[in-house]
């Protein structure tokens, strides 16, 4: 899990090729003028979900986790704050292949982090998170899903 400002960001572009794209992207698009959706970037390679998603308490977000894909998550109208849980903590069951994510409801976070407007959370497969976690009662955000490259 990486936690930082938006501004360093490019510090990060050599852990995965795509990342140099979701820069790209960034420099071109503006997020919160974006509709809520699905836009696709390079196919099922490289893509941004913009959601406006239902605030929780740490108790109602659930862990989550995915094989295939990182998450960079971007708040767009306030602080959201991420519940965390190593992936090894985690029962190795529920996963689903055609959605690349396995649910945890019921399971505790270990720590919890928060990012503010400029700022940014990468969750690789080894990280648990449990999104969503603001006092606001709907929350904007960008969720850039990056293929793992090995």
């Amino acid at each position: 899990m990486i936690i930082d400002t938006l501004d360093n960001l490019v510090k990060y572009a050599s852990l995965n090729p795509l990342f140099a794209d979701v820069l790209t992207f960034l420099k071109e698009n503006d997020l919160e003028a974006m509709e809520p959706g699905k836009h696709l970037i390079k196919g099922d390679d490289l893509f941004v979900n913009i959601q406006v998603a239902k605030g929780k308490t740490p108790e109602e977000a659930v862990v989550e986790t995915h094989k295939i894909m990182i998450d960079i998550q971007i708040p767009l109208s306030g602080e959201e704050t991420y519940g965390y849980v190593p992936a090894c903590a985690l029962p190795d069951e529920g996963y689903d292949e055609t959605k690349d994510m396995a649910k945890f409801p019921g399971i505790p976070s270990q720590s919890l982090v928060t990012c503010k407007k400029g700022m940014f959370a990468i969750f690789f497969p080894q990280d648990g998170h449990a999104p969503c976690i603001t006092d606001q009662p709907e929350l904007k955000k960008a969720i850039f899903k990056v293929k793992v490259v090995c």
